[in-house]
């Protein structure tokens, strides 16, 4: 199929925190049945991964992610309650540039856009020359979790908070085909289930001794032995808030500017946060793409 195509394929990686890693396992599928991207746009995790393909680092991206361990998981963030955010994203920094991706766009190998927002004027910016590490950065400034990223004159925010599965942005790529792909799915339209929480992170933190290294503030939420506390936590409050804005923004977009084709994950049961859950999200994009490949091979087959 791939030697046959003749039209540009652009993938639009969406926001999702953790559950991005899924977006591994999906161009990891796409491989496997004989489709390679010539362009990707991302934003939030999307961005990194998206990033780390257009370096051709993907296979150094997916081994820090699945050895992200739970007791691993604090050690690469630096958790704090000023500049803006819990996580100042030294540590993401440096895992980035350990992995060898290049400082700058200009020495990647593949296009690549990391889409980000204005915090000042609310516009969606499209990062595609000058620092690649300082644009992943601001396209990951998740609200209440990661601290905005100065670039260029500008403090820039998640790209997910204004355009979340960036279709759009694979266009200006050159893309003549877009697959989106949306770690965010309600298969029931339902932002937050509380009976499908799981355990809830906080729970699985104290589980692994790691509930005193938070700051105080976030360990009154925990008291060992009891059920989780009412209301919501913090992180469960903070990823539903998120995701009502960027399901709504989603399907605005999406309605005057489809892709060619969506492929939708319901990852609920991973907060954003999860970092350590990579396993299970990269599974979850390797299988929705298998479960699609009837209508994807007709799509390729079209190009």
């Amino acid at each position: 199929m791939s030697e046959r195509r003749k039209r540009k394929l652009g993938l639009a990686l969406g926001s999702g925190g953790a559950r991005g890693w899924a977006h591994i396992g999906a161009i990891r599928a796409l491989g496997e049945i004989g489709v390679e991207p010539d362009v990707i746009a991302g934003c939030s995790m999307g961005a990194v991964v998206g990033a780390a393909w257009a370096a051709g680092k993907l296979d150094a991206l997916e081994d820090f992610a699945r050895a992200m361990t739970r007791a691993g998981f604090l050690a690469h963030f630096d958790l704090r309650l000023t500049g803006g955010g819990l996580v100042r994203g030294r540590a993401i920094m440096a895992a980035l540039e350990a992995m060898g991706l290049p400082d700058r766009f200009d020495k990647l190998d593949r296009p690549f856009i990391a889409v980000a927002t204005d915090m000042s004027s609310g516009h969606e910016i499209w990062l595609q020359d000058g620092s690649l590490l300082d644009a992943v950065r601001g396209s990951i400034a998740i609200p209440g979790f990661f601290a905005p990223h100065h670039v260029d004159g500008h403090w820039l925010l998640d790209g997910g908070l204004i355009n979340p599965v960036p279709s759009s942005a694979c266009r200006a790529l050159g893309a003549d085909v877009t697959i989106a792909i949306n770690p965010n799915g309600r298969a029931d339209g339902k932002i937050w289930a509380p009976d499908e929480a799981s355990e809830g992170f906080f729970q699985r933190l104290g589980e692994a001794g790691l509930i005193a290294q938070l700051p105080p503030a976030l360990r009154e939420f925990w008291v060992p032995g009891e059920r989780r506390p009412e209301p919501p936590n913090y992180f469960e409050v903070v990823s539903a808030a998120i995701d009502i804005l960027t399901e709504y923004l989603r399907k605005t977009r999406a309605a005057s500017d489809p892709p060619h084709f969506a492929l939708e994950l319901d990852l609920r049961h991973i907060t954003f946060i999860e970092m350590f859950r990579a396993e299970e999200a990269i599974a979850a994009g390797h299988a929705v793409v298998m479960d699609h490949r009837a209508g994807l091979e007709e799509l390729f087959d079209k190009l």
